[in-house]
C-alpha cells in the first residue's frame, strides 16, 4: 500500500511539472503545520493522517511554493473562503478565476469523522462521478450556526438515509459549518488557529460581475510554510 501510494504521489507532481528532489516529504513533515500567511492575517492548519493522499498532497506543494502568491478567488460570507488555482497568480483585476490546477486530480477520501465544521479545509472538484478533487483548489468553511431543527430539516429533505453523528450535532449547533458539503467533498483538515482572519477574508466585498464571488481588492496567499507543531489548547 505504502509503495503505490508513493508511486501515485510522484506521478502526480512530475505531471504538475515539479522535480522529484523539490517535492521529497520526509516522515517529520507529516508531522508539521501548515502556516498560511495573506495579506490579512496568519491561520494555521493541521491536516488530517486518515486522507494520506490529500495530506501528502498538499504538504508536498506547500514545500516547493505551489500555493505562494496565489488568490483567495472565491469567496462567499457564512458559506466558504476558496483558493490554489495557479491561474490567479497575477490574475488582472475582474478575471474569471477557478479553473486551473496542477493537472491531476485526487480519489475522493471521504472519512465519516471529518466533516464541515467551521474552519474544516476541504477539497474543492468539477462535478465527476467519482467525486475526485482538484489537485490543488482548497476552500476553508465558515458557514453558520445551525439550530437542533435546522439540522433535522436538512436530514428529513437533503441528507435522505444519513443522519448526524452527535458529535455532528455538537459542533454545526455551536461553532457552525456547512452540513450539507458533508461526504460529497473531501475534507482533509482543520483550522487550529486564524479563525478571526477566516472572518475577515468572508466578508471583503466582493464581485457580482462575470468574475463572481472574487473579491474586489485581493486576497492574497503571500507564503505557505510548514511549521513545528504545537499542542492545541482546547
Amino acid at each position: 500500500m505504502k509503495k503505490i501510494l508513493a508511486l501515485f504521489l510522484t506521478l502526480m507532481i512530475t505531471v504538475a511539472g515539479f522535480s522529484q528532489k523539490d517535492s521529497t516529504l520526509r516522515k517529520k513533515d507529516r508531522k508539521r503545520d501548515v502556516q498560511i500567511q495573506t495579506n490579512y492575517g496568519d491561520m494555521l492548519i493541521r491536516l488530517s493522517d486518515s486522507t494520506p493522499l490529500h495530506r501528502d498532497n498538499f504538504l508536498k506543494l506547500v514545500k516547493v511554493g505551489f500555493f505562494d502568491s496565489v488568490l483567495f478567488h472565491r469567496v462567499i460570507k457564512g458559506f466558504m473562503i476558496q483558493g490554489g488555482d495557479p491561474l490567479s497568480k497575477g490574475a488582472a483585476p475582474g478575471k474569471p478565476l477557478g479553473s486551473g490546477g496542477p493537472g491531476y486530480l485526487i480519489p475522493a477520501e471521504f472519512r465519516p469523522t471529518l466533516f464541515h465544521k467551521k474552519g474544516a479545509i476541504g477539497a474543492a472538484r468539477s462535478n465527476n462521478p467519482q467525486k475526485a478533487s482538484n489537485g490543488s483548489q482548497f476552500y476553508i468553511s465558515q458557514g453558520r450556526v445551525y439550530t437542533q431543527a435546522g439540522l433535522d430539516s436538512l436530514e428529513q429533505f437533503r441528507l435522505i438515509g444519513r443522519k448526524f453523528t452527535p458529535a455532528e450535532r455538537e459542533a454545526y449547533t455551536t461553532v457552525g459549518g456547512i452540513p450539507f458539503l458533508d461526504q460529497n467533498y473531501t475534507v482533509f483538515g482543520e483550522m487550529i488557529k486564524g479563525f478571526d482572519v477566516l472572518d475577515k477574508i468572508a466578508a471583503v466585498p466582493t464581485s457580482k460581475s462575470t468574475d463572481l464571488d472574487r473579491p474586489i481588492e485581493d486576497v492574497k496567499i503571500l507564503k505557505m510554510r510548514l511549521v513545528k507543531r504545537k499542542k492545541v489548547k482546547r
